[in-house]
């Protein structure tokens, strides 16, 4: 969750940690420090709340050390506070930064305590820096003090740790939670997201679980978790730095939403003949593999969840394979029954979700069949496990509330079915009436993209509420649930979404006057009841309002407010109706005045379980 970021250079080091700390505000966070290292002195810096309170203390300072470490926290361990603020430090002489989670930490502060050593946070994070300066005392090298650590620790974490006695090192660890080396010319970096680094290099390595690295800003030196040396190969990013400016956009939520054209083109890149999926897209062992598949099953959480829950529809209606979803925080501890013919596809926007990739590897171990990873990072955790993968190319996403990840997250779900699905029920011309609508898809959006003005009209009625209720049938109920947390995540607003048809059987004592409802409603097999249920809501003196299309006979009256939704074909309308909905979140949580990009208590890449 939280972010790290440091670095050996020859010229002083605050700015670019500065600048790397505001990359990574994305992650979420409720604090953030820094500590560098000049004239062989240890120097920190610590703050509640945002970056640039940090940033003004530094620059009243203006340290001058060229070897620094920062860190944005958001809290597991201790409440919100300086004193709980990364990073951590030892005696003067020892700092550290760390994400993850220390599962053992009590042991090791207890012994710790006994042994000396005063605590002054309640983090589990501060067991690790004593540890390093105990390993210290020992006369024994940094990068050998932190190699003794770890193996002391339980769980998972990524660590950036110097020492006053070696000014021009920091050592670096990894487990379980992501870690990259940026290398530069004269000067080397760590950072736990490539965009944290992009305006000093474009050059990264990727360390793997259990490595270790010494960093000086000539040398990087890495070891496996056998303490061998080894090599990682460096790769280029193709991320560019202005990838992740707001542009001409008041929030990265908007950006993000207005640029689903453009990502869905580019993941219906390369993929796409006139008439069928190309199943090569999916790599060159996915014919052999796919050629097993008996049944699926999908495992993600939060919005890959809602995703997953779509997918699900299309599997089964669409394709005739069987297929659950899984909540992955769930997943490993329910002791499912494996299938080796079933492919289980991991779904993640960074590829870094702890819970994801804890129940990918569960998987895997339980003896299930190939796994497929659905991402959109192509240097993470998750596409180095997996036997397939389909990047969703859908570019930097920067806002917590997850919107373009989720449509190019779907796009490549309904490849998959297709692809999948031809083995199955799928015909040569369901096929290419498929292929036909995901083509015309990236023009679609934009046209629904043009209800912004009429969707920032409807917000109005929703900034004075505490509740709302969504509601969709079928393939739009995830779709409902995802404007739901869509609109809970950044408004504060309590939503729920519920299947059109259970609303007899209980949260219609939920509705009144002073209940906004929300509905999806395409014209589809399932409208005729589907208007059965809204009437229900009519007349209880529920306020609805109502997306649907054109031709679905929906009229607006008293108290039931209807938006045209441009038509889209029956197998990509999900995605079409996903739109308006993020809309209407943004809309309301910018009446409300709440922080769009940055909603309290969350965080963008969930890295600890």
């Amino acid at each position: 969750m939280c972010g790290i970021v440091g670095g050996v250079a020859q010229r002083p080091i605050a700015p670019i940690l500065i600048e790397g700390l505001k990359r990574l505000e994305y992650r979420g966070y409720d604090s953030a420090g820094v500590a560098l290292i000049e004239n062989g002195k240890l120097w920190r810096e610590r703050t509640k709340g945002k970056v640039t309170q940090l940033e003004s203390r530094v620059n009243d300072v203006s340290p001058q050390g060229q070897t620094g470490i920062g860190h944005t926290r958001w809290a597991t361990h201790g409440e919100p506070t300086v004193s709980n603020a990364h990073p951590h430090r030892c005696q003067d002489s020892v700092a550290l930064v760390h994400n993850g989670i220390i599962e053992n930490h009590a042991g090791l502060r207890e012994q710790q305590s006994s042994n000396g050593h005063l605590f002054t946070s309640d983090t589990d994070t501060e067991v690790i820096v004593h540890a390093v300066f105990d390993e210290l005392q020992s006369g024994i090298s940094l990068l050998q003090s932190v190699q003794n650590t770890v193996k002391k620790l339980e769980g998972a974490y990524a660590l950036g740790v110097m020492y006053r006695g070696e000014e021009d090192v920091i050592v670096a660890a990894r487990r379980g939670s992501p870690l990259v080396i940026g290398i530069g010319i004269g000067e080397n970096f760590i950072a736990s997201d490539i965009s944290a680094l992009l305006p000093v290099t474009r050059r990264f390595i990727i360390l793997e679980d259990g490595d270790t690295a010494q960093i000086t800003a000539d040398e990087v030196v890495i070891y496996d978790q056998q303490g061998q040396l080894v090599e990682r190969p460096i790769r280029e990013s193709n991320i560019s730095a202005n990838a992740v400016e707001r542009g001409e956009y008041r929030h990265y939520m908007l950006k993000e939403i207005y640029e689903q054209p453009h990502a869905i083109a580019e993941t219906l890149e390369g993929r796409l003949s006139d008439t069928h999926v190309l199943e090569a897209a999916f790599g060159p062992k996915a014919t052999e593999l796919f050629d097993r598949i008996k049944s699926v099953r999908i495992i993600a959480c939060g919005t890959s969840f809602h995703a997953g829950m779509v997918a699900r529809n299309w599997f089964e209606g669409l394709a005739g394979i069987p297929c659950q979803v899984e909540v992955a925080s769930e997943f490993r501890y329910r002791h499912p029954v494996a299938d080796p013919a079933t492919l289980v596809i991991a779904i993640s926007q960074s590829g870094e979700t702890a819970d994801t990739l804890s129940a990918l590897r569960a998987a895997q171990e339980q003896g299930f069949g190939p796994t497929l990873g659905i991402c959109n990072v192509p240097e993470s955790s998750l596409i180095r496990e997996t036997d397939l993968n389909l990047m969703t190319r859908a570019g930097p996403e920067i806002g917590v509330a997850s919107t373009k990840a989720f449509t190019t997250q779907l796009v490549a779900l309904l490849l998959l079915v297709t692809v999948l699905g031809k083995r199955f029920n799928i015909t040569q011309e369901r096929e290419a009436v498929i292929v036909k609508q995901l083509a015309a898809l990236p023009r679609q959006i934009e046209d629904a993209l043009q209800l912004d003005d009429a969707i920032c009209q409807m917000a109005e009625h929703f900034g004075d509420k505490s509740n709302a209720l969504f509601l969709g049938r079928g393939v739009q109920y995830p779709v409902a649930k995802e404007g739901a947390l869509k609109l809970k995540e950044i408004s504060y607003i309590h939503a729920e979404a519920y299947p059109a048809g259970e609303l007899k059987h209980g949260p219609l004592a939920l509705v009144d006057e002073e209940m906004p409802i929300v509905a999806v409603a395409p014209n589809d097999d399932l409208l005729e009841k589907l208007k059965s249920n809204l009437e229900e809501v009519r007349a209880r003196g529920g306020e609805l309002y109502v997306f649907a299309d054109n031709d679905s006979g929906m009229n607006g009256s008293q108290r039931v407010h209807v938006h045209v939704v441009p038509p889209a074909g029956e197998h990509v309308s999900p995605i079409i109706f996903t739109i308006p909905l993020q809309l209407l979140a943004y809309h309301v949580a910018v009446l409300k005045g709440t922080d769009v990009d940055q909603p309290r208590n969350l965080a963008k890449s969930v890295t600890v379980e």
